[in-house]
């Protein structure tokens, strides 16, 4: 599968933003699909990620700010961020596994590019 991610820009302390991933490939459900973002000078992180059976799990720092959804119609997968704060900023990269949802860089196989996300206080 091949990704595509969009929707990175600028925002202010305590705005939104929605990232979009964009998948090809006739076997979309079947991935989990993470989102991973990378600060500078830090390691990518995992942000938050939503199972092949739309399950999901979402790292402390995004809880009840950040929300995944898929639509495997459309091959997407979204990502809502709200609250945001200048320590979101990063580059968001969205990556697929098949099978079950895991938290570590490793077990994707297939990543998008980065998309920029900058939060001003």
């Amino acid at each position: 599968v091949q990704l595509q991610a969009s929707g990175g820009g600028l925002a202010q302390a305590g705005g939104s933003l929605r990232l979009s991933c964009a998948a090809s490939g006739r076997t979309f459900s079947r991935y989990s699909i993470g989102w991973f973002r990378q600060a500078p000078g830090k390691e990518r992180e995992f942000v938050t990620g939503i199972n092949w059976n739309g399950s999901t799990h979402s790292a402390d720092s995004v809880k009840g700010r950040f929300t995944i959804s898929r639509d495997n119609a459309k091959k997407t997968v979204d990502l809502q961020m709200n609250s945001l704060k200048p320590e979101d900023t990063a580059v968001y990269y969205c990556a697929a596994r098949q099978g079950q949802l895991m938290t570590g860089l490793r077990y994707f196989g297939s990543w998008g590019q980065g998309t920029l996300v900058t939060v001003s206080s």
